[in-house]
């Protein structure tokens, strides 16, 4: 039985209440004492709560009595293991010695498991170490820490973190997260943006046939290689790809290979084992293939891929069955292989870049995302959806477009694709001095991203006098070419980052009159 009492702030009152309790020859298990509550947890005896309340009410004082389920610190006690148990990852407790305190539910589930214990086999009081293969150093260090370990076949990672009391080690609290939900929460990180196939936007010929061909390749559980130039979108396509497919509920993990050097990438794809090199994480570290576990890898720029590594991702691919750099266990992937590239890998084949091997691998099924300069017609469309985007960004008023301004960014061939379309347009949102895109604000922008083409800019060599009539015909050129876009001295000076009187100087040299 758990009694509530409830009593004037009075000073001795408390002793009061107890020695009628113990005049009653009550069994008092615990006591609690709050401002004018006092609270009991009486065992079991054959005074019943009428004679207490009645012997307790007498006291000066003492204003009610009340039986209660739970004492606060009970109650308390039971929400917090309510909250525990409800969070999906293992969390134990452990003391300075590295003996089990208590554990979620999760934890104990988690471990049972692991050992085929029964319900009522006692987890408290073991030593972690002989339920998990963790290093656990004793005592604690001051510090947080991360191994990959195994459980039941599985993979995890388990994150001890020490608890100090007044700089004496006391215990640690492990956290142990599985691969695959580490997996999804470091997807979210990468973007947290949705990726379907409707967000593809366009609504050209070449548009349509990507869309409705990876509609049918997301249905397929195949390795797709996506070609297309830089800058086409070839990374949201293979998003496109993982969301409508039935993994969209597994992460999607991607890498550049042209981003990293060898050793790096070649970690990041198959992870770690304790020791595999000097710095190496205390529990190794896993790679792409294992945190995706049930999900899509997307290998961007596989061309630049060394072909030691290639070699290694071949083998990979064969059964999907891998090892840990430095490590000595097989490990099995669930994952789909998605690849990008700007380059032609059959020239690369032919010149012994790439392995031909490795191609076929790769190319089961083969997406192309079309350069801006074949879909026109969607210009239109992206345009008005970068300018709604920039002008959110940046908290301005969505301007409207110009015919003119529309005009030059249709006619223009846009060697960067998507990627410069958009570039150009946050630019010329940011410059807009009325609110209003103009043909001038695009040609400012687009001066700052055009690349000179023309083969008239290439000096020939037999024409060249000396370097210094070179030199001449350099800067005669280039300030001819700017000044359109800068149309006055100063801000001339300004884009080149030169002085004012050397711009004026300049343009009497040339006997410039612009």
């Amino acid at each position: 039985m758990r009694i509530e009492i409830s009593s004037e702030d009075r000073l001795g009152i408390s002793q009061e209440i107890l020695t009628v309790l113990v005049a009653l020859n009550v069994d008092i298990k615990a006591m609690e004492v709050a401002s004018q509550r006092i609270f009991a947890h009486l065992g079991d005896n054959k005074v019943t709560f009428t004679h207490i309340e009645a012997a307790l009410t007498t006291i000066s004082g003492v204003n009610s009595c009340k039986v209660v389920d739970f004492l606060p610190a009970e109650s308390r006690e039971r929400h917090l293991k309510a909250l525990l148990n409800r969070l999906p990852d293992a969390i134990i407790d452990i003391d300075e010695k590295g003996c089990v305190i208590a554990l979620n539910k999760s934890g104990e589930n988690l471990l049972r498991q692991q050992y085929k214990f029964n319900s009522t086999t006692k987890l408290e009081g073991r030593e972690i170490t002989e339920l998990l293969e963790l290093e656990a150093e004793l005592p604690l260090l001051d510090r947080v820490s991360s191994q990959s370990i195994e459980i039941a076949g599985q993979s995890y990672i388990a994150e001890i973190t020490p608890i100090t009391e007044q700089d004496n080690s006391s215990g640690a609290v492990i956290s142990i997260k599985s691969i695959s939900q580490l997996g999804r929460q470091i997807a979210i990180l990468q973007t947290r943006e949705e990726h379907a196939i409707d967000h593809i936007i366009g609504s050209s010929a070449g548009i349509q046939m990507l869309k409705e061909q990876t509609s049918r390749f997301a249905e397929l559980d195949l390795p797709v290689l996506i070609s297309g130039e830089t800058g086409t979108g070839k990374e949201l396509i293979a998003r496109a790809l993982h969301n409508a497919s039935h993994r969209k509920k597994a992460p999607f993990l991607a890498v550049n290979c042209a981003a990293l050097p060898e050793h790096l990438l070649e970690s990041e794809l198959f992870g770690y084992a304790t020791g595999a090199f000097t710095g190496a994480q205390k529990g190794g570290k896993p790679g792409l293939f294992e945190l995706a576990e049930g999900g899509t890898v997307f290998l961007d720029e596989i061309a630049e891929m060394s072909p030691y590594l290639q070699a290694k991702l071949l083998r990979f691919l064969q059964d999907f069955t891998y090892r840990r750099l430095g490590g000595t266990k097989e490990l099995n992937a669930n994952v789909r292989i998605v690849s990008a590239t700007h380059q032609n890998l059959l020239n690369m084949i032919a010149t012994q870049q790439f392995r031909e091997d490795l191609f076929y691998r790769l190319n089961v099924l083969n997406l192309t995302s079309p350069p801006l300069r074949d879909r026109a017609e969607d210009i239109n469309l992206l345009v008005n959806h970068f300018v709604i985007m920039a002008a959110d960004q940046m908290n301005q008023r969505r301007p409207n477009i110009e015919a003119g301004a529309m005009q030059l960014l249709s006619s223009y061939i846009w060697p960067g694709n998507i990627r410069e379309l958009q570039n150009v347009l946050f630019r010329a949102v940011a410059l807009s001095e009325n609110g209003d895109i103009t043909s001038k604000g695009i040609t400012v922008a687009l001066a700052q991203f055009k690349q000179i083409e023309d083969d008239s800019d290439i000096i020939d060599g037999n024409e060249v006098e000396d370097w210094a009539s070179a030199q001449a015909q350099f800067e005669k050129k280039l300030i001819s070419d700017l000044y359109s876009h800068y149309p006055t001295t100063r801000k001339l000076a300004e884009r080149l980052k030169v002085s004012h009187n050397k711009i004026a100087m300049k343009l009497r040299q040339f006997e410039l009159k612009l």
